[in-house]
């Protein structure tokens, strides 16, 4: 039952929709602004990029929608009826407060592509990002680039606190709020100095060895971490807890343990023989690299640019 005032019923507002009907489109009035202005159907079409016939059409079916002639035709070109001329100054009016909508809108997406904040757990801000920023400064050379660089559980909350506006992780599982796509792959590995009891091993560790061990670790939170934990059936045993990767590398190559690294990250200590690989049987330590955004809000501008990247 509709709302009443003393027993009346209350006017119905012009709802968005109603408007849509009522009003001209703005292409339509932008046509007769021009042949206002020019005095001829056939020149405001060619001036609008569009066909006579075209305009023809658009200007019938606004004085259909209106209700009224707008334009006079005849040999010698168009000129506007009286009500022409008085929706014409309407129509100035609409087209001049859109252009200043129009306007806002830019500087609105010049401000956001202005600076672009990522959020990037520590292998990916290592060894993915550098290549990718460098290639996106090639693209957006005006874009202002800060890099957060934490554990994916960090990453997870700047991007919910909009403290970023695109994140990468390593984890297993995609943190809650958050929407994601696969970007790349990667391969835990472990590795231990030559000097380590392992480097000498002829067959293939244990996964139950590999769990009981002491390990020079990420902290909890972070992707790296949790992929093992994962693969372990549990809490991998810490022998140190570190908060870089470059530390856990660091600590590996000194020869203070064995630890669980990304294959990204060691390639150059492999090649040398700083580190020594570890063959391992029965875990998989294989993992997807996600882009992760909040939930409905798929990234836009510099941050879409990024993504695009990173799958090239």
């Amino acid at each position: 039952m509709s709302e009443t005032d003393g027993g009346r019923a209350a006017p119905r507002s012009v709802t968005a929709a109603t408007l849509a009907h009522r009003v001209p489109d703005l292409g339509a009035l932008e046509l007769l602004l021009a042949v206002a202005r020019i005095g001829s159907l056939g020149g405001a079409a060619r001036e609008l990029g569009i066909t006579q016939p075209a305009a023809s059409s658009r200007v019938r079916s606004m004085e259909r929608q209106l209700g009224v002639a707008l334009v006079d035709r005849s040999p010698r070109g168009s000129r506007l009826t009286d009500a022409g001329a008085l929706v014409t100054d309407w129509a100035r009016r609409i087209v001049e407060a859109a252009e200043a909508f129009d306007a806002g809108a830019q500087a609105l997406r010049d401000r956001r592509d202005s600076r672009l904040r990522v959020a990037a757990s520590m292998t990916i801000a290592e060894y993915l990002l550098p290549g990718w920023l460098l290639a996106l400064r090639s693209q957006r050379p005006d874009t202002a680039v800060s890099l957060l660089a934490g554990n994916s559980a960090s990453v997870a909350e700047r991007l919910l606190s909009d403290e970023a506006d695109v994140g990468f992780v390593e984890g297993v599982t995609v943190p809650s709020g958050l929407d994601s796509a696969v970007i790349a792959h990667d391969r835990l590995i472990v590795v231990t100095a030559p000097t380590h009891a392992w480097a000498r091993r002829r067959r293939p560790l244990a996964a139950g060895e590999l769990a009981t061990t002491p390990l020079i670790l990420r902290e909890k939170g972070s992707g790296t971490r949790q992929v093992l934990d994962t693969a372990l059936g549990g809490l991998a045993r810490p022998l140190i807890e570190l908060s870089s990767t470059t530390a856990v590398k660091a600590a590996a190559v000194s020869g203070a343990g064995p630890a669980v690294l990304s294959e990204l990250a060691v390639g150059e200590e492999l090649a040398m023989r700083r580190l020594i690989r570890i063959p391992v049987h029965g875990i998989a330590l294989a993992r997807d690299l996600r882009a992760v955004w909040p939930t409905g809000h798929r990234p836009t501008g510099p941050a879409r640019d990024l993504l695009t990247l990173t799958r090239g």
